[in-house]
């Protein structure tokens, strides 16, 4: 009987399918072996797709009349930095006395990729193969994916998918970089006063540079509007509280053309000419017209998944999704978290059953003990799979980040930030368990001689999840997380019993002091820039920031890019200064560079700024993953779109154009400095 050799992605993942396995052989140069099995690595990526001079040393001199380049077998190499473990591994996956083998890279669309191309390379033949499948890297699920690994023929389709994804970005960005950068660098060269520009152009890349680039333009050319409310000061009890004046039916100013809108004046002298009108009469009071009083409901969130810890981890900490992702990559490597690299924000039925064991580890986190404790106790885990947070349909490859309930051991060896991020994982995954918070709402319309002012209050009556969610402790003064609302008022005082009881007693028809009125000067705002986090769920959405997060949770799609590369395009936009990214506030924002690139692109190849097409690119080898579309019907609509653009783009004349346009942008830059 032969020997089985598992191949991992990282020789740390290795390792640990190796303790699994109770493998405790010699360990090699590059490798570990026992008796019954051989366990290796790769270092990440082994072989990677050609040049086009490997095909052609003619091709290796850019050149418009060499374009489009559309080969029709596409050569692949070995990557020269890791050569020496490449031959490691393909004699050990050509060993005679190998007869399975067991790939145990990351589960996912490039994890499938990165195995499949060593396999190419090293010209496999008459083995079994078995793909292991799995969502944590503790011992009871590496042994799980082994004991239940598949054909790896099962997994064709994703393979296809990958070797697509990898062949589209090829395509588009060594076809459309060279011919952007032959058409149009010597342009933006002769602009900027520089020897030479080479245009970095992608499928996701150019798609992202367009969002900040709109976004920026937006704000840019965004007027100011100053615009005056009239406040109004009301007392019961011996209690103050504000209320907005708002021009509703029967008031002086109803539809008046000197409204900015139905709650502040165009020029501060109407609003000064209103408060003159109402203090004609003394004392002033005003009638409580109408009082609303409702529950509000809120449900925990859903799970975790890559983009929402991102986007959370931006704005509490302030780093980018980049070093999100390589800290819960490193909680997922100590056992301490479900696989990152995830979309799904929901857990899958098996999972469920048996949650009640990542409940039960998190009473060694100090943090959340008692939570956990109480959970645990009180059976709160026990219905979670007819809840909104366990559905197979939305799962694809993985489920939510969670808490694996283990690892324990590794937290003290975690940097600081690494640990807050941990605590930020699980107080979201036990939430869950938690009911909702329950509101009291305050809906008050006050009337004073025609005029009608408006005020709401809101009271936390039940915390339920809250108290186990809440993260405040992380937060920064003047955090996004702080969830302010402008039509709230007096927010400091719901925390006083005293005002809340007065609340309570308020009735129609009460007559109540109007103590001030005052003017509140504002001014329109321009959109917000991104910042790295609200970027990422805009990318995850489709181009869309969708910042209510049940809204997020319906739509379906694949977005722009996937969980496993939306934060390295981030980061390459920033290296190659078509960005910028400030690593204080994290907000983002186009260089000079980046605008002359974006108005290259809109000028030749606009689709590649097309969120939505952007899209349907990543849906479209979704489909291939599925089995819906064959390769051959993605590849014919990707050589198609290729060709058509480069050959769209040789016939243009329009550089002369774009100068005047450099001219314009430039000058924006010229102020800022």
């Amino acid at each position: 009987m032969g020997k089985a050799l598992y191949i991992a992605e990282k020789p740390s993942v290795a390792q640990e399918f190796a303790n699994a396995l109770k493998i405790s052989g010699r360990r090699s140069d590059g490798y570990i072996e026992s008796e019954q099995a051989v366990v290796t690595w790769c270092v990440g990526h082994l072989v990677t797709m050609s040049y086009p001079e490997a095909y052609d040393p003619k091709l290796k001199r850019w050149s418009l009349q060499t374009l489009p380049f559309l080969p029709k077998e596409f050569k692949y190499q070995v990557i020269e930095g890791v050569a020496k473990q490449f031959a490691v591994v393909s004699g050990l996956l050509n060993r005679p006395d190998v007869d399975t083998i067991y790939i145990c890279t990351d589960s996912g669309r490039e994890g499938e990729y990165i195995y499949r191309l060593v396999d190419q390379m090293a010209g496999v033949k008459g083995k079994t193969r078995k793909r292991v499948w799995i969502d944590s890297q503790t011992e009871e699920e590496i042994l799980r994916g082994i004991r239940e690994a598949r054909d790896w023929t099962d997994y064709d389709n994703l393979a296809a998918s990958a070797y697509l994804r990898a062949r589209e970005d090829y395509l588009m960005g060594i076809n459309f970089s060279r011919l952007l950068t032959l058409k149009y660098g010597p342009v933006i060269s002769n602009y900027m006063k520089t020897d030479r520009t080479v245009l970095s152009v992608g499928r996701v890349m150019t798609c992202v540079l367009g969002m900040v680039v709109r976004r920026e333009r937006e704000i840019r050319n965004f007027v100011k509007t100053p615009f005056y409310r009239v406040i109004g000061n009301f007392e019961s009890e011996g209690m103050n509280f504000d209320g907005e004046w708002r021009s509703a039916e029967g008031s002086r100013y109803y539809r008046s053309p000197y409204l900015y809108r139905e709650n502040g004046f165009k020029e501060r002298e109407h609003a000064q000419k209103l408060i003159d009108e109402l203090q004609k009469n003394q004392p002033l009071t005003a009638q409580l017209a109408k009082i609303e009083r409702k529950k509000e409901v809120k449900n925990p969130p859903l799970l975790y998944n890559l983009a929402e810890l991102q986007n959370d981890c931006s704005k509490l900490f302030k780093i980018s999704p980049d070093e999100t992702l390589r800290v819960v990559q490193e909680l997922y490597e100590k056992k301490l978290v479900t696989y990152p690299r995830t979309d799904a924000r929901v857990l899958s039925t098996p999972v469920a059953k048996e949650i009640h064991k990542n409940i039960g580890g998190l009473r060694s986190f100090d943090p959340v003990r008692g939570f956990a404790q109480e959970v645990l106790d009180q059976g709160m885990f026990r219905d979670l799979s007819g809840t909104r947070y366990v559905n197979d349909k939305q799962i694809t490859d993985h489920y939510a980040i969670i808490p694996t309930g283990q690892g324990f051991g590794a937290l003290r060896s975690l940097a600081p930030l690494s640990v807050k991020i941990y605590e930020v994982i699980a107080r979201r995954f036990l939430s869950i368990f938690y009911p909702s918070a329950v509101y009291q709402k305050y809906a008050l319309e006050l009337t004073a001689d025609r005029e009608h002012f408006f005020t709401n209050f809101r009271v936390l009556t039940e915390p339920g999840y809250l108290k186990v969610a809440d993260v405040s402790h992380f937060k920064k003064k003047g955090s996004d997380l702080e969830n302010k609302d402008d039509s709230e008022v007096n927010q400091k005082d719901l925390e006083n019993p005293a005002f809340v009881a007065m609340l309570a007693t308020l009735k129609k028809g009460m007559v109540l002091p109007v103590n001030s009125l005052t003017i509140k000067e504002g001014e329109t705002s321009p959109p917000k820039r991104y910042s790295s986090g609200s970027m990422i769920l805009a990318m995850e959405n489709a181009g869309q920031l969708i910042e209510d997060e049940e809204l997020r949770a319906q739509i379906k799609g694949s977005g722009i890019g996937t969980s496993a590369t939306r934060a390295e395009i981030l980061k390459k936009l920033v290296h190659i200064k078509y960005l910028a990214l400030n690593g204080k506030t994290q907000i983002i924002t186009p260089t000079l560079l980046g605008e002359l690139v974006f108005d290259v692109v809109d000028a030749s190849i606009r689709q590649l700024l097309n969120p939505e097409l952007t899209a349907s690119w990543e849906k479209g080898l979704t489909y291939v993953a599925e089995g819906s579309i064959t390769p051959d019907e993605y590849m014919q609509k990707l050589e198609h779109f290729v060709a058509g653009r480069t050959y769209h783009v040789l016939k243009l004349n329009n550089q002369f154009q774009l100068r005047d346009g450099f001219e314009q942008v430039g000058r924006c830059y010229t102020k800022k400095s």
